[in-house]
């Protein structure tokens, strides 16, 4: 590669005076511009040189590739003379300049302070699903009224599906304080003030105000309602940024022993004080005007709403703007006897399997092309249970007809969902299997749609892509072992869990852009070279390592995800750039506490940057197993190499 070449076609593409601030990371650079539409967008996607580009929280970001970004952002810079900065710097200036997106802001927030919070919900949301198969009618009788010696199992299962919910303040206490910065234990006790048994429940609290019934406290001559919070969302968030923020200010201003004594006093007796008369009931009223609203919606425009939101949801996938439903459908799900249910679950459940039957039809459509077809097949299979990632940014946005035509089918299949008013009873997998959360009234009108959603999106992409499916590279070899192979091994270069590189969050390694490559969940802190060769990137934030094999094989290790933001904080390096490197030599080590507090992931990719010049990659797939950095997980196969699917 030449680097001024690519940096001057860079530099013609965004626009010299388009840039504002420049920086770069392990594989790319990262731009703050005035107008993005200002770009030659095809002008980056068609350079040879470059990976592909994204645009995100307020930076524009060329993949390059691990050592060459270097030599094109140096380049870049001594073209443009533009101002270089940190990754950290970056963020501040797209901030001041205004190219971050608040929404984007808060919806990471959110996402920050539900995720963790998934398994409980979602078991919680099954556990009631299964609930309602026990005591909803088949007919005229439940199972219960049928067999009435499974009275007990359905109550304590009852009992065990609503605990996550009606104490869900605690669980949002405990993650959304971490992630504001403070002490997730006082989070949680500043939930459990929220659901004290003496105060009215959250779920009788619109009843007691209208039957004039509600108790308070006289607070020197102050009313204040004695409402309890259990099922609500808003306020408990509320609370937790009032209590990170009061314990990080005693931290500040009181010493030693006083702060370690009255620091956590104070900021959760204020913190009361200040929830109950103020915060509490106004993000209540807030919380229950969002629910309002959504409501009022679905009753207004019914199956056409319905139809609307279908249509775009995959597109909200991509944007990340579908990390907020949880709050919303939590909310919508603690007032079910109001709102009816959740409808942006089966929505969702149909834009997924649409997603889903478009990836299969393109396995159809790559019949000489084992390697596309193994993603397809296992990229739709995921989408199926629910988890479209893998089939958006591997298969159908690389194609775009299918992404499109899955948008059209979620569209009217969600219109069907509409036409029967089909809402969920609980959390669940948004799939083939969503049908346990759909009480058993509406399964007609659910499983009548997932048809609609699969059969519309996989016929449609199938005929269309028969004529308009681009050539594809129809190299062998997918499912083949590494270990069966003859090529060029490279080792895990940490221990732990293997998993499929597709399901990653983040679009450049998920979607290959950077080459063929696998993840692995760290079980252990040390990085190991996985192969004899020079390092040719050693960053100073360690939180990435390149390697070329003196058989020409180059792979990047990228230790966890936007972990290039910790500044090499929590990361140590025994390695620099140039320096030769034997298979299990120690690269370097990192804290997996460290990233994680920091609000990271810790999954580390391994990847051949340069999978195109080899035949091909052969991946270790039997994902979930346990591997130590002996163990090989990819052989890439010379040009002249051919190998056969086993």
């Amino acid at each position: 590669m030449k680097y001024n070449e690519v940096a001057n076609r860079v530099m013609n593409a965004v626009g010299k005076d388009n840039i504002v601030a420049a920086a770069h990371c392990a594989t790319r650079l990262r731009l703050v511009v005035k107008d993005v539409k200002k770009i030659d967008q095809a002008a980056l996607d068609d350079d040879p040189d470059l990976k592909g580009t994204f645009n995100a929280n307020g930076q524009y970001q060329i993949i390059v590739g691990p050592g060459d970004v270097n030599g094109v952002y140096d380049e870049f810079v001594k073209m443009t003379g533009v101002k270089q900065a940190s990754t950290d710097d970056l963020k501040e200036i797209a901030a001041k300049s205004g190219k971050r997106n608040p929404l984007m802001d808060l919806i990471k927030v959110l996402s920050d302070i539900f995720v963790p919070l998934i398994p409980a919900l979602v078991a919680g949301g099954l556990l009631m699903a299964l609930n309602n198969i026990l005591t909803q009618p088949f007919g005229t009788k439940s199972l219960v009224e049928m067999y009435p010696n499974i009275q007990g199992l359905a109550e304590m299962v009852n009992l065990m599906a609503s605990a996550p919910f009606a104490f869900l303040p605690i669980l949002i206490g405990i993650t959304a304080t971490r992630r504001f910065g403070g002490n997730e234990i006082l989070g949680a006790a500043a939930g459990m003030m929220l659901v004290m048994p003496n105060l009215i429940n959250g779920y009788g609290v619109a009843e007691a105000v209208a039957t004039g019934k509600m108790p308070s406290w006289d607070l020197f001559g102050l009313s204040v309602a004695q409402a309890g919070y259990q099922g609500q969302v808003l306020p408990i968030i509320g609370v937790a940024f009032i209590l990170a923020t009061l314990e990080k200010f005693f931290h500040k201003h009181l010493k030693g022993a006083i702060d370690f004594t009255f620091t956590p006093m104070l900021a959760l007796l204020i913190t009361g004080f200040v929830t109950f008369i103020v915060v509490g009931p106004v993000l209540r009223v807030v919380s229950n005007g969002i629910t309002d609203s959504l409501v009022w919606l679905v009753t207004t425009f019914g199956f056409v709403g319905y139809g609307v939101f279908g249509s775009f949801y995959s597109a909200i996938v991509i944007t990340g703007l579908h990390q907020s439903f949880p709050a919303i459908e939590t909310q919508l799900l603690a007032n079910i006897a109001k709102t009816g249910g959740d409808f942006i679950f089966p929505i969702a459940t149909a834009a997924n399997v649409a997603q889903g039957a478009a990836t299969f039809a393109i396995y159809f459509l790559a019949k000489g092309n084992t390697k596309l077809r193994a993603l397809s097949s296992s990229a739709g299979a995921s989408a199926m249970l629910g988890i479209t990632e893998p089939a958006l940014f591997g298969v159908n946005l690389k194609y775009r007809f299918p992404f499109f035509i899955a948008l059209g089918s979620s569209g009217v299949a969600s219109l069907v969902m509409g036409l029967f008013h089909v809402m969920s009873s609980s959390l669940g997998p948004a799939g083939v299997i969503g049908f346990i959360a759909i009480p058993t009234n509406k399964w007609f009108g659910f499983f009548l749609a997932i048809i609609v959603s699969f059969g519309l999106s996989f016929v449609v992409t199938l005929i269309y892509g028969r004529s308009h499916m681009p050539e594809v590279n129809t190299a062998s070899v997918t499912n083949v072992h590494p270990n069966q192979v003859t090529g060029f091994e490279i080792n895990a270069p940490v221990a732990g869990e293997l998993v499929d590189i597709t399901t990653v969050n983040d679009a450049v390694f998920s979607s290959g852009m950077m080459g063929t490559g696998i993840a692995i969940e760290p079980e252990d802190n040390k990085i190991f070279a996985p192969i004899d060769g020079e390092v040719t990137v050693a960053y100073a934030t360690k939180h990435a390592y390149g390697l070329k094999s003196n058989d020409g094989v180059e792979v990047l290790i990228h230790i966890g995800i936007d972990t290039v933001n910790l500044d090499g904080k929590g990361f140590t390096s025994q390695v620099t750039q140039g320096q030769q490197v034997h298979r299990g030599d120690l690269l370097g080590t990192f804290d997996k506490q460290v990233i994680l507090d920091a609000g990271y992931p810790v999954t580390t990719m391994v990847i051949v940057t340069n999978t195109n010049s080899f035949s091909d990659v052969a991946l270790d797939t039997t994902y979930g197993k346990t591997v130590q950095s002996s163990d090989v997980i990819m052989t890439a196969v010379p040009q002249n190499n051919t190998i056969t699917e086993a």
